[in-house]
């Protein structure tokens, strides 16, 4: 929840004019608040798509405040984001729930970046695998179809803190969840669904997470409003080269 008129025409402008790789190395989809997207979807390079933070669980109606997959589809957004770990903490939303909001909106045509991961002290506890794969089941349990799912592990203790997953760490969940896919979902869906890391994602941290097997790409939080997000975006090139 970040941003002005002008902060968001900045960042649009940064990208309009940062080398970016091509198309068929790296998928870029910039996601700002609901309030921005017509702005940013109208003045970015087209290569660029957006993706809304968060849309309601069903069609619209006496939902006051929420903001339906249909809008979205209307205002020709192509992705979502559902389930940040932001919503499941402070709006309570629940595995459950997400898992419903992505299967409405994948049915409504959009594409979704589904989010999973930990609190510091459910990985103390050695729970980090259970924790995710439960969130990962409640999404399954709801779809078939993982064309267009996408599913982001940010561990919710490295989200904001400073506190990067070392490569190794992150790689390993990331794996696990490729063999929970393999195991309970299929092989061909876990070969071919993209798993990004997001937490504290920076320039500086970028390419050795790159370089991970199964790390295949990134959700950026802060590091997205400055310019480094470039270099972030370009650290893709890391897995083409």
């Amino acid at each position: 929840s970040n941003g002005t008129v002008e902060q968001v025409e900045s960042i649009v402008n940064t990208l309009n004019a940062g080398q970016i790789a091509s198309t068929d190395v790296v998928e870029v989809v910039v996601s700002p608040p609901y309030v921005f997207l017509p702005t940013v979807k109208g003045k970015l390079r087209p290569e660029i798509q957006v993706a809304a933070q968060n849309c309601w669980v069903k069609k619209g109606g006496a939902f006051t405040g929420e903001v339906s997959a249909e809008m979205l589809v209307n205002l020709g957004v192509p992705w979502v984001i559902l389930g940040h770990s932001e919503r499941r903490s402070l709006m309570g939303e629940s595995s459950e729930f997400v898992g419903e909001k992505v299967a409405y909106a994948l049915a409504q045509g959009l594409k979704v970046i589904a989010c999973v991961g930990e609190t510091l002290e459910q990985r103390e506890a050695g729970s980090t695998m259970a924790v995710v794969a439960e969130q990962t089941k409640a999404i399954a349990d709801k779809i078939k179809d993982w064309t267009n799912v996408v599913v982001a592990y940010e561990p919710v203790w490295a989200i904001g803190t400073g506190k990067v997953a070392s490569p190794a760490q992150a790689q390993e969940v990331h794996a696990n969840l490729r063999d929970w896919l393999k195991t309970n979902v299929s092989p061909e869906v876990a070969e071919s669904t993209r798993i990004i890391y997001g937490g504290s994602v920076t320039g500086a941290s970028c390419k050795e997470l790159a370089a991970q097997p199964d790390v295949d790409g990134f959700l950026v939080g802060g590091a997205s409003l400055k310019p480094e997000f470039i270099d972030i975006i370009n650290a893709a090139t890391v897995k083409s080269a």
